[in-house]
């Protein structure tokens, strides 16, 4: 029919009117709907050898079927039979490096002179790329698949102590039923953070799916196939120790994995879009930010639906999970390193120092590493340090306990401040503490003084406190020039014992002969 299609209900109305003899010129006035259109319809009616009582009684699905059921005869189109038998190729073609559109329909119409524009040979390759994409929505048994994946983009923290940009890949965990969901940055995507990543997934759920399901990463897969897929001898160890399977998804086939896909693209919007503001200083501080965020995400209500992600886990999953091991998977490294003379050890491996006892230098020792931690152990199985994993490269990590004595004092004077020597000073007496503040305000830097307030202070440690303190007076009172030297000379030359008479007869010079006075100079 040339005209609008009418509703149902308008339809109705026409027969109950022609059934009760209405003219098609009255039933047009009454229902506002055009002669002409009424009359094809009416035509309908008469074919179908029905009477309007009848097509009264029918059910809407009867009388559309009857209405519009019927097939035109087309003249078959030789130009579309042919495309469409080329066009799965011409769709294969497209992904060959440098074939474009253009290119096949200029390649077309050498073989069809009289085939279709160019606008109409796009339109026929995309109406049947389109009926090859569509999906089959599967639904997954409770507690049967977990689908891991790492996500396009990364998220990332500034190195305080350097300032660079770490970058760090994101894990994405998702349950196949219930689109419950974890998700972590990591340091790398290496098996050594993936397996301990993991592992932190299973305890996340509680327990553990019956199969697990990857992409063809090659932490994971070792060799790829559509029927038997080879994992990696650490992933095989992994899942034995869990008691699950592993899977692997065709090559190139992200709807293999479709809830997963959907998580990182959720993770987009309600973990990253709310990160874009924040920054952090380590890794430790970022995942705490993004498991607040991924508990908020798998607390909200999903679309459409008046249950969350993890009420509908709580529910139906959970309990249906395999029970976690009473262990997790340990990846633990081995290595050898000798201590070198700064009394330190180099994990190869991140290229970071770590300090041990300097009673140590030159030996042999192993080092027993995971994710977290670095234990150092002398070759009779004695651990003699022990530190939390550091994975900045060049960088070292220090124990002061470790330290032998002249060096522990020598950092600690780095560390000191004007207010340090001061205080030390006061537990002299008063008058040390005006030479101190005397030599701090001697240079234009505080710091060039620094060495001269610990080698007198130290002054006291060789001729005791009393006398420090007894030859910062002697300084101050004669308005001398304070220095380490200054201080050091009264007490190698014992004035600081001498009362003020006896520093006033050695200053008195009686008169005599050889003396001259200001006459002399005129």
């Amino acid at each position: 029919m040339a005209n609008k299609k009418l509703t149902m209900l308008q339809i109705r109305k026409i027969i109950k009117l022609l059934n009760e003899g209405l003219s098609v010129r009255k039933i047009s006035q009454l229902t506002g709907i055009h002669r002409k259109t009424i009359n094809e319809y009416l035509q309908h009616f008469e074919n179908s050898g029905l009477s309007y009582k009848e097509l009264l009684k029918f059910k809407d699905e009867q009388i559309a079927e009857l209405l519009f059921s019927e097939t035109k005869s087309e003249i078959p189109d030789e130009r579309k039979k042919w495309l469409e038998d080329k066009t799965l190729f011409y769709l294969q073609e497209l992904k060959r490096t440098g074939v474009t559109r253009k290119l096949l329909w200029e390649e077309y119409l050498s073989e069809q002179h009289q085939g279709y524009r160019y606008s109409q040979f796009c339109e026929h390759l995309a109406r049947f790329k389109e009926v090859r994409d569509i999906t089959l929505d599967l639904t997954h048994p409770p507690g049967e698949r977990l689908e891991i994946d790492f996500a396009g983009k990364g998220l990332s923290y500034v190195n305080q102590s350097t300032g660079e940009i770490v970058n760090c890949p994101v894990l994405v965990c998702t349950l196949s039923y219930s689109a419950y969901c974890y998700v972590e940055p990591l340091i790398s995507s290496t098996q050594e953070h993936l397996i301990p990543a993991l592992n932190r997934a299973l305890e996340y759920f509680g327990g553990v799916p019956k199969v697990i399901l990857s992409d063809n990463m090659a932490q994971v897969v070792k060799r790829a196939c559509k029927y038997e897929p080879v994992f990696t001898e650490l992933m095989d160890q992994w899942a034995l120790h869990y008691q699950t399977d592993l899977k692997a998804t065709r090559v190139k086939k992200p709807k293999d994995k479709p809830k997963v896909e959907g998580s990182v693209n959720i993770s987009y919007q309600q973990i990253y879009a709310r990160l874009r503001n924040e920054v952090f200083y380590n890794i430790d501080d970022l995942k705490r930010r993004v498991f607040e965020l991924l508990e908020e995400l798998n607390s909200r209500k999903m679309q459409k639906k008046e249950f969350s992600r993890k009420e509908l886990f709580n529910r139906d999953e959970k309990p249906l999970l395999l029970p976690l091991t009473d262990e997790a998977f340990v990846l633990s490294h081995k290595t050898h390193a000798k201590v070198k003379k700064n009394y330190s050890v180099i994990l190869g491996e991140d290229w970071h120092q770590y300090m041990v006892p300097y009673q140590y230098v030159g030996q042999e020792v192993d080092l027993v590493y995971d994710e977290n931690t670095v234990e150092i152990f002398l070759k009779n199985l004695k651990r003699i340090a022990v530190y939390k994993r550091n994975y900045q490269r060049n960088g070292y990590s220090r124990n002061p306990e470790f330290l032998p004595e002249s060096h522990k004092r020598y950092l600690e004077q780095k560390g000191w401040t004007g207010d340090d020597f001061i205080e030390k000073a006061s537990r002299v007496g008063e008058y040390t503490v005006k030479a101190i503040n005397n030599l701090l305000e001697s240079k234009t830097f505080i710091e060039q003084t620094y060495d001269g307030c610990i080698g007198l202070l130290r002054l006291g440690n060789k001729y005791s406190d009393k006398r420090l303190e007894a030859a910062c007076k002697r300084a101050v009172d004669s308005n001398l020039h304070i220095t380490y030297r200054t201080i050091k000379n009264i007490l190698e030359n014992n004035q600081d014992k001498l009362s003020e008479l006896d520093i006033q007869l050695n200053l008195f010079i009686p008169p005599h002969g050889n003396i001259r006075g200001a006459e002399e100079y005129k």
